[in-house]
């Protein structure tokens, strides 16, 4: 069946938590968006259990907060123990974080993808389309045909039953076996780590308190173990398979109990699901091939030790996001998209090795090894773990000379309360998603020439002034992290791009008119007659 000769200005395979949050983007910027997943119903059973502030931040701007409260948790202190239950690493999760909250958040994953699943359908132009799988995907210079087939219902498949879609562009959002990646042959770079570990997810009963660290890895060469929340009402344990081990040994339903009942029973608490995993370390060639991109655990995979397997597919959504959007309203070139991987993949390489050199330290069954690594930890040879990474590459400010970026370019922007208007709230809820330029001092427009100012309006970009005191024209920076930011990174202004990354700054107004120039070449902004950005419609709007 073809859908009427109907060409969708996006086709999203996989509808986890990645494919349903682009879907919701894509779908609240007026897009036609259908969305392909191979399993007829959402997961039911807990996978991930953490986000950061900067997803959480993500979320809110999607309208999710009030939502996410009742399902999720700010997170504590995370501890790393050795055998004796010495502390040998501790970072404090729970600290105030530069995006207005706590740095983290546990969560129960299948309330939070019924959320996600709730708002996509509520949007009349996104399609979501459960039950299909995917066949085959081919493209051409116009956009990319998928081919599909409905997926066996009550263990049977209607015969003949396909579908024939036409996308301008195709998300592979599907996991990581990822059947986008395979038809597009992208090679996918095994990094090194891999480990098996029994999850078990189970809810305490009514009444019952765990006496357990709220979030932390005993690194026992006995046994290495991961205990966490897995959001209100909920607990998570993880047990590495030992090498002497089969996996069979780890799924008996009495050897789950044996391993758990150092803490809890089952008069104390219910098992929800447990399964072994296979934790990983991969990474994609490439995430993009033609008009055809990969986002999620299609392009990346890591140990779960940093929590951040769907964070960083979260990211890859909220970036696809906003390079789609000016590319579909004309603004920028398909040549946008070739900063996607170049900005994505030496963030992720970093996380994963990150997560790697973490699964390092707590994946060790060797006693006179485990002894060595804490003698280590605990005077205090080890240095402390590296901040998060930002951006190096792609549409950042970066030196000619080098091709570094310079400064605060590629780092995640601040977020704090502000008065604006005379009402006090986040800045987001103020102002908005998309690009800002937020400054102090002077106006920084008034230098500008009229193609410089064109640049702006067209890319919709929002000035901000900020001071203290909420002088005449200035937004009021109560929580004084614009300034600190400013201040420390000795810059007058910043540029901000819809992903609150910094695309770069200026130590003085008058460099202003160069930043916009360097802006301009790296979105590759499209001109029309008379030096003004072009601007046209998406085709959602033409429909």
């Amino acid at each position: 069946m073809n859908e009427n000769n109907k060409i969708h200005d996006v086709a999203i395979v996989g509808y986890g938590p990645v494919g349903q949050t682009l879907a919701i983007l894509l779908g609240r910027m007026g897009y036609s968006v259908a969305v392909y997943e191979r399993w007829q119903s959402l997961y039911p059973l807990p996978r991930a259990v953490f986000h950061d502030h900067e997803i959480r931040r993500v979320f809110r701007m999607m309208g999710l907060e009030d939502e996410l409260q009742t399902i999720s948790q700010p997170s504590a202190c995370y501890q790393w123990f050795n055998a004796d239950w010495k502390v040998l690493v501790e970072i404090d999760w729970s600290a105030e974080s530069i995006s207005d909250g706590p740095f983290g958040y546990l969560f129960n994953q299948p309330a939070l993808e019924a959320i996600l699943d709730r708002r996509a359908k509520a949007i009349a132009n996104v399609e979501i389309h459960q039950g299909w799988e995917l066949m085959a995907l081919s493209q051409d210079a116009q956009g990319c045909d998928l081919r599909l087939q409905r997926t066996p219902q009550n263990g049977k498949a209607e015969p003949g039953e396909e579908r024939q879609v036409r996308a301008r562009y195709v998300i592979g959002a599907d996991g990581a076996n990822s059947l986008v990646r395979r038809q597009c042959g992208i090679d996918w770079q095994d990094l090194g780590f891999q480990e098996d570990w029994l999850v078990v997810d189970l809810q305490p009963k009514p009444g019952v308190q765990l006496d357990v660290p709220d979030i932390g890895q005993w690194c026992n060469p006995a046994r290495p173990t991961t205990m966490v929340p897995g959001g209100p009402g909920y607990r998570r344990w993880e047990f590495m398979r030992l090498p002497h081990e089969t996996l069979e040994d780890l799924q008996n339903l009495d050897k789950v109990w044996e391993l758990l009942s150092p803490w809890v029973t089952p008069d104390t608490a219910t098992l929800v699901r447990h399964a072994v995993y296979q934790f990983r370390s991969r990474i994609a060639e490439t995430w993009r091939h033609g008009r055809v991109l990969l986002a999620g655990d299609a392009a990346h995979l890591m140990p779960p030790f940093m929590g951040q397997g769907m964070c960083s597919g979260i990211r890859d959504a909220w970036n696809l996001s906003w390079r789609l959007d000016l590319i579909f309203k004309g603004l920028c070139s398909e040549r946008l998209l070739d900063s996607y991987t170049l900005e994505r993949k030496p963030q992720i390489r970093a996380v994963i090795d990150a997560s790697v050199a973490m699964g390092k330290v707590v994946c060790v069954a060797d006693p006179q090894k485990a002894a060595e690594r804490d003698a280590a930890f605990l005077s205090g040879e080890v240095p402390p773990l590296p901040p998060f990474p930002g951006l190096v590459d792609g549409a950042v400010l970066k030196d000619p000379r080098t091709g570094a970026a310079v400064g605060a370019a590629g780092s995640l922007g601040v977020h704090g309360e502000v008065e604006h208007d005379g009402s006090i709230q986040r800045y987001d809820d103020a102002f908005g998603r998309g690009f800002h330029l937020l400054s102090v001092g002077d106006d920084p427009l008034a230098g500008l020439s009229p193609a410089q100012q064109a640049l702006l309006e067209h890319l919709q970009v929002k000035s901000v002034r900020l001071s203290l005191d909420g002088a005449p024209g200035t937004c009021r920076d109560l929580s004084g992290k614009y300034h600190d930011f400013l201040r420390e990174a000795g810059l007058q202004a910043v540029l901000v791009r819809p992903d609150f990354y910094v695309y770069g700054g200026v130590s003085d107004l008058g460099e202003l008119p160069q930043l916009l120039d360097a802006l301009r070449r790296d979105l590759d902004i499209q001109q029309a007659r008379g030096g003004a950005p072009r601007l046209n419609q998406p085709l959602a709007a033409q429909v």
